[in-house]
Formats: C-alpha cells, sequence, structure tokens
C-alpha cells in the first residue's frame, strides 16, 4: 500500500467554546518513558508527548513536524517513531495530512502507545511496526464543550464528519470493513501488539531490542502525569490543568529551604500523593545536603 490512495483529512480547528482534551483512560495508561533505543537520525521524526500543547508547554504540533520535515530531503525515507496517549484530533489530522503527502516512504514505529489522535497519524506510515506490548487505543473525537442541550446536539452533529473521515482512514489503512471500524471507535477499543499484526493494524514487530525506557528522567513526567490524570478525572480541562501544573512549577520552593521560587532539576519532586475526593496533591521533595 502507498499513503498516496490514503482519503486526506479535512483541516479545521475546534469552535468557539470547545476544546480537544485527552482520554483519562489514555493518559493513565501511558509511559512517558518509552522511546526508540538508538538514538534519532536525521530523518527520523519522535512523537512521544500528547498531540498539541500539553501541560508541561511542549506537546507534538503540526508546525513542529512541518518544520521537521522541511529540513529533510522530501524523497527521503522518514522514520516516525510514537508512545504518545493521543491529544488534540485536529492537530493530528493535520500531522496525517503533512506525513500522507510526503513524497518518500514514511515507515512508523509504535513503541509503546498510539492512543486517539496518534493512532490516525500512525496510519500515515507506508509500513508500519509495533512492540509486542505496545497498543494502539482508538475512539471517535474527544471535546470538552460548553453550552445547552441545543449547543451540544449541534456540536455533536459537527463532529460527526470528523469521526467518519478517521474512520475511513483506518479502514483504508487496514482492510477491516468500514462498518467495523465504526463500532470499534463507538466502543473504544484497546489494539494489542499480536492483534494489531494479525488484523491489519501493523505488518510487524518491532525488534525485542528497539524500546527501551528511560528511567532516569522519567520520575518527575509520572509524577505530572499522575497529576494530570487525577485533575482530568475531577473534570478539569486540558488548558486549565497545564495553567494549573505551569503555575505549580514556577512557584515551588527550593528543597534547600530558602523563600526563592525555583524550577531546577534538583527541585524536581520524587513522588506525588493524589487523593481525588477531596483533590489533594502532596509532592515529596528529595533534601538537600
Amino acid at each position: 500500500m502507498t499513503i498516496k490512495n490514503l482519503p486526506a483529512a479535512p483541516e479545521a480547528r475546534p469552535r468557539a467554546g470547545v476544546q480537544c482534551d485527552l482520554s483519562p483512560k489514555a493518559l493513565e495508561a501511558w509511559n512517558p518513558g518509552l522511546h526508540a533505543a538508538t538514538s534519532d537520525s536525521a530523518n527520523t521524526i519522535s512523537i512521544y508527548d500528547p498531540i498539541g500543547a500539553d501541560f508541561f508547554g511542549e506537546g507534538v504540533t503540526a508546525k513542529r513536524v512541518a518544520g521537521a520535515l522541511r529540513n529533510m530531503d522530501p524523497t527521503a525515507e522518514v522514520t516516525v517513531n510514537i508512545n504518545s496517549p493521543g491529544g488534540d484530533v485536529f492537530e493530528g489530522l493535520a500531522i496525517y495530512n503533512l506525513l500522507r503527502e510526503h513524497k518518500g516512504r514514511v515507515l512508523v514505529n509504535v513503541m509503546g502507545l498510539a492512543a486517539s489522535a496518534a493512532s490516525f497519524i500512525a496510519m500515515a506510515g507506508d509500513e508500519i511496526r509495533i512492540g509486542r506490548a505496545a497498543f494502539f487505543m482508538v475512539h471517535n473525537a474527544w471535546i470538552v464543550a460548553m453550552g445547552n442541550r441545543n449547543d451540544l446536539r449541534e456540536l455533536a452533529e459537527w463532529l460527526e464528519p470528523f469521526d467518519s473521515t478517521i474512520a475511513d482512514i483506518y479502514a483504508a489503512r487496514t482492510g477491516i470493513p468500514l462498518d467495523t471500524i465504526t463500532s470499534q471507535l463507538d466502543a473504544e477499543t484497546w489494539i494489542g501488539g499480536r492483534e494489531a499484526v494479525d488484523a491489519g493494524w501493523a505488518e510487524a514487530f518491532l525488534d525485542s531490542d528497539a524500546v527501551e525506557e528511560d528511567t532516569a528522567q522519567n520520575g518527575y513526567r509520572m509524577a505530572a502525569k499522575a497529576v494530570d490524570v487525577a485533575l482530568a478525572k475531577a473534570g478539569m480541562p486540558r488548558s486549565q490543568r497545564r495553567e494549573l501544573v505551569n503555575e505549580l512549577k514556577s512557584s515551588t520552593p527550593s528543597a534547600a529551604g530558602g523563600g526563592t521560587p525555583s524550577a531546577t532539576a534538583t527541585d524536581t519532586p520524587s513522588a506525588v500523593a493524589i487523593d481525588a475526593e477531596p483533590l489533594r496533591i502532596t509532592f515529596d521533595f528529595p533534601q538537600g545536603n
């Protein structure tokens, strides 16, 4: 199969009063420390964060991917390594289009999780490889919206073409009947490595030594992820969660006991405890000498 035969995704942005968000289940299942065991080459795009700006002030955007592709030979093979809980469906559709339109071959490696928006980005690959312990997660577009019943009914109708296009992409890439794909999206479906290869979501497994976990750098990200999961389950929108975490990062006092706020590596929390009802977050910091 060539990606040139896949349907293009519609270009759109969220309407006023609508925000894209991460599925709390996908965020909870995501291990942000998983990545490729070998160093990225010049023609590698790494998608190791949520799609769209996240609460770290980071995230994978279409602008970032477009910039990376501009710096590559337009006919060269591109490797895309994915370990992402998903995120902004519209950013994801734009990234999918960029990879679909690349003239060279696109090789996609699913290192840990390709959930939601990250799962249909993966469909732009000429070849898709997945770790035996890795997963796809697919569902309909996930948003946070405000309004009365008429507003919400209108938004549901507005979302239908995007869900239909995403279903078409999956069906065209995997060869699975469209009605089966639609049922999987409606149900929110997790697809493990073996099933992915058997059913057509991927062509092959990654080598067992192709993926490694960065435990040294993973502590803070896992703690911050735990905070984000708790806040998401409590119903706080993604934009507010990002603002709150950034405020905590910028106002955390030094572990040495001084009163000056610090966000340096030495003040990174080593653990975080969370009680959801009532929501209470407690950070434990390493003690200075």
